[in-house]
């Protein structure tokens, strides 16, 4: 090898025993004491300063800093606290600035765990770091304090260096023990060496090498260096917690201590924790915790829930169904990446603004082929086995999730394991929707949520929830007997005399899936608790019309998730507790008996009976009042219900978020006179976004009429132009109302424009026009996640009836009052009668909307 690939430890004698240091190598020190590593950082700086070509620090310690002020030394600083993610993103953006041949200085390893508290953790930085360093011909200095780390973490540090000392000192002597010392051989080389004088000696008497490490008086054989240093932290709070002589101060410092490196971070939600949870709660959560890490904002949202119902009462103990879940660590995803050598790809996608939906696609499709390594594996096999053939459903529960401020609502999987098979068969299914669930995490749609946000630069492990699915066998199926969602505000109410701080549901039979997606063709059943036989389709259609038809369930013979006709089950004498959520529908029953068919009864799926009969309204409005009044915000929660033999129904709080609510504006007082020829819409109800008082400055309109008669790649591609519209729309300055036929969102033509959210994600107001000849229908579907979106990015909602007597409904005036865009579309095309767009000229009328949630009145009007 040239001179030049070599390099000196500053230690002339010591550079004779490992026959030099070598471009490329990573070095680390064991050392009991820090002040030893910095004798050796001081000699390698010293002797290298005029040669090197850079010489850098990476400073993240908490302590004092390895390397006080020198002028040949620049420090990098990067804060270990912001997580994994960015620690390691940071540190390999500057080696990437810096190139090749550059000499490193690292702050004791050990030290990271102040703030990961995983062993596990460290190991995988070294793993992704090291080899990049070994590729830039750099030469980089670590420590890690003996005996302080897990043996499995040592190992992957000893498997990925180059360079590996053991360092100690005995009787004011300095011992030296190369363990590794790639690519280099002597006779003596692995022995202890000495310091003395200049000189580095080796101990080759066998007896005095037993005699030296047997002074040292350390236990190598320590049974807890088995595990991470993660799982000794829990060892210490159990003997704590179980010992006569703690303290409440000793017991409430080691909760807050276990709360930040396994709960959460958001100091809101540490509020609650430490207000309802117990030491002994933090141990049990940590006793079904697979992997290390965080367990994510999903989980902690369900587990504060019940909580503070269990507290506040006893009777929440009876009505709440118990659950035995399982959280699957943050931790664990990020070693999936560095197992599969996928962090390099994570790495790239970052850095790489012009390519990054398309590094994400990459690494999404790469993250579906990798494998958990054994240890992980091992855990999850008996986690399966714990459950049986019960189905079972992984459910994202991001560090970001279910927050303060971001909801992240339907951007992650959740994934149904119907749980049937050998155990490999099943484990291969559980393995499968784990990777779905980390792959959605780079989705287009999750990444355009958190760019909006100002998320990016933000760590977001994907931690997981796996539950018992809530329900039980009917015949081939399994199901819950009803799922849904409740919110503590009804931020759309359609009745004057609703209160929205009562609270609402929307409600469904079966799995709940159908409770927050839109559906396609079919509707759940909207209800405000303090007047939930209210419905908000009264005047428009028989309620019939707007009741669920369809319900997913879980097919366990077929090893899959069905959507099936609630009637087909019933034909099947599949009990659905008809009697106790369902109305006799006499009139079908009727006409089919006329019409020969054989159906012994057809039922209508109101809910009405339910509400009538019994307390669900009245429980339900409790269960929320009780969490908003704790979270002192209001609250949004995802729930199942199962009746059981006595009639008496049991809840199974499943999900409970803070609710992003938009702020209701005071009273706005609407015009007393304006001319019927400036009222562009006028409308009774059917609003969500509280008061509100703006002038627009576009409208997109997608003619409802001249819509129908488009075929469907023409639907399709009106989507996609309105898709392009948004992104030019710059919605701090630009006020845009969209209207269009039937459902925004729709993944159905025929429904509506089939939009997704990031293509309307600009607009300012949402309108919906439905028309019953087209078969285009508004679906009011607040609680799904598609307009928690709209609540997010404070999207008004309205749903326009231009059929109903009480609406006006003029939007011919447009072309009087607007000046048409013509070049969004191409000549000569369908579109041009479909898709408008009208730009408002600021030197002629404006164009305003008003809303009035007393009077339950929505107008826009020129003025």
């Amino acid at each position: 090898m040239e001179n030049s690939q070599k390099a000196s430890t500053g230690f002339t004698a010591l550079d004779d025993v490992i026959q030099h240091l070598r471009m490329g190598d990573n070095v680390v020190f064991q050392v009991r004491d820090i002040d030893v590593y910095k004798r050796f950082v001081k000699s390698f700086i010293e002797e290298n300063k005029v040669n090197a070509k850079k010489i850098i620090y990476i400073c993240f310690t908490q302590n004092a800093p390895l390397i006080k002020t020198m002028d040949e030394v620049e420090v990098f600083s990067v804060d270990a606290n912001n997580g994994f993610e960015e620690f390691c993103f940071q540190i390999h953006e500057k080696i990437t600035q810096e190139g090749q041949d550059v000499f490193y200085i690292f702050d004791c390893l050990s030290e990271l765990l102040d703030g990961w508290a995983t062993d596990s953790m460290i190991g995988n930085f070294f793993k992704v770091t090291c080899p990049y360093l070994y590729e830039l011909n750099t030469i980089a200095y670590f420590a890690t304090f003996k005996n302080h780390n897990s043996y499995h973490s040592t190992a992957v540090i000893r498997d990925t260096t180059q360079v590996l000392f053991d360092v100690f000192e005995i009787e004011d002597k300095t011992y030296v023990h190369p363990l590794k010392v790639w690519d280099r051989y002597t006779p003596t080389l692995f022995l202890p060496h000495v310091m003395y004088q200049d000189q580095f000696l080796p101990i080759t008497n066998s007896g005095d090498v037993a005699a030296l490490y047997s002074q040292l008086g350390e236990d190598d054989e320590n049974p807890e260096r088995d595990l991470d240093y993660w799982d000794r932290l829990f060892i210490k709070a159990g003997k704590l917690l179980s010992s006569s002589s703690s303290t409440s101060a000793e017991v409430k410092e080691r909760l807050r201590q276990l709360s930040l490196i396994f709960l959460t971070r958001d100091k809101k939600i540490l509020e609650l924790i430490f207000k309802y949870f117990s030491l002994q709660d933090i141990l049990s959560i940590k006793s079904r915790l697979i992997g290390s890490g965080f367990i994510g904002g999903k989980a902690i949202g369900m587990l504060l829930a019940r909580k503070i119902l269990t507290q506040s009462a006893g009777t929440w103990n009876r009505i709440l169904e118990p659950h035995d879940s399982f959280y699957i660590g943050s931790d664990v995803y990020y070693s999936f990446l560095v197992d599969n050598n996928l962090w390099k790809l994570k790495l790239e996608q970052r850095r790489s603004p012009d390519l990054y939906l398309e590094k994400a696609a990459y690494l999404r499709d790469n993250i579906l082929k990798g494998r958990f390594n054994e240890s992980i594996k091992n855990k999850f096999l008996r986690m399966l086995e714990y459950f049986g053939q019960s189905p079972i459903i992984v459910r994202s529960s991001s560090l970001l999730e279910d927050g303060f401020g971001n909801a992240f609502p339907g951007k992650y999987e959740s994934v149904f394991c119907i749980n049937q098979g050998t155990l490999e068969e099943r484990y291969h299914n559980f393995t499968e929707a784990v990777r779905k669930v980390f792959a959605s995490t780079l989705s287009e749609e999750a990444l355009a949520y958190r760019e909006k946000h100002g998320l990016t630069k933000t760590e977001e492990q994907m931690a997981l929830l796996v539950q018992r699915v809530s329900g039980s066998n009917k015949q081939n199926y399994f199901f819950p007997d009803l799922a849904g969602v409740g919110f503590s505000h009804n931020m759309y109410v359609w009745d004057s005399q609703m209160n929205p701080h009562a609270g609402m549901i929307r409600l469904v039979l079966g799995l709940g899936t159908r409770a927050v997606d839109r559906l396609e063709g079919d509707y759940a059943r909207i209800a405000a608790l303090d007047r939930p036989q209210s419905m908000p389709y009264d005047g428009l259609r028989s309620f019939k019309a707007f009741s669920q038809q369809k319900m997913d369930v879980l097919d366990i013979r077929g090893n899959r998730q069905e959507c099936l006709a609630i009637q087909n089950l019933m034909d099947q004498q599949i009990d659905l507790h008809q009697t106790k959520i369902a109305e006799r529908d006499l009139e079908t029953e009727q006409r089919m008996k006329q019409l020969g068919l054989n159906r012994k009864e057809s039922w209508v799926f109101s809910f009405n009976p339910l509400f009538s009969e019994t307390d669900f309204a009245s429980t339900f409005s409790k269960l929320l009042r009780t969490l908003e009044t704790a979270y002192n915000h209001p609250v949004d929660i995802e729930f199942t219900v199962n009746f059981k033999n006595n009639g008496k129904y049991r809840i199974n709080l499943l999900q409970c978020r803070p609710l992003q609510v938009q702020g209701f504006k005071d009273h706005v007082e609407s015009p007393q006179e304006i001319p019927p020829d400036r009222i562009l819409f006028k409308s009774k109800g059917h609003f969500m976004g509280g008061n509100i008082s703006t002038n627009i400055h576009k409208v997109i309109l997608v003619e409802p009429h001249a819509y129908n008669q488009l075929s469907q790649s023409e639907k399709y591609e009106t989507a996609r132009i309105i898709g392009r519209l948004n992104k030019q729309i710059h919605k701090e300055t630009t006020n845009v109302l969209l209207l269009g036929p039937g459902r925004w969102g729709s993944k159905i033509p025929s429904l509506g424009v089939p939009a997704a959210f990031a293509e309307i994600n600009h607009i300012s107001i949402l309108g919906e026009i439905g028309y019953h000849q087209t078969g285009f229908l508004p679906d009011v579907s607040f609680g799904t996640h598609f307009f928690q979106d709209m609540i997010e990015s404070e999207i008004v909602y309205l749903a326009l009836f231009p059929e109903k007597k009480e609406t006006i409904y003029q939007l011919d005036l447009l072309d009087n009052f607007a000046q048409i865009s013509l070049d969004i579309v191409p000549e000569k095309s369908n579109l041009r009668e479909a898709l408008k767009v009208y730009d408002l000229v600021p030197s002629q009328l404006n164009l305003q909307v008003i809303s009035d949630i007393t009077k339950q009145e929505i107008q826009c009007f020129f003025y």
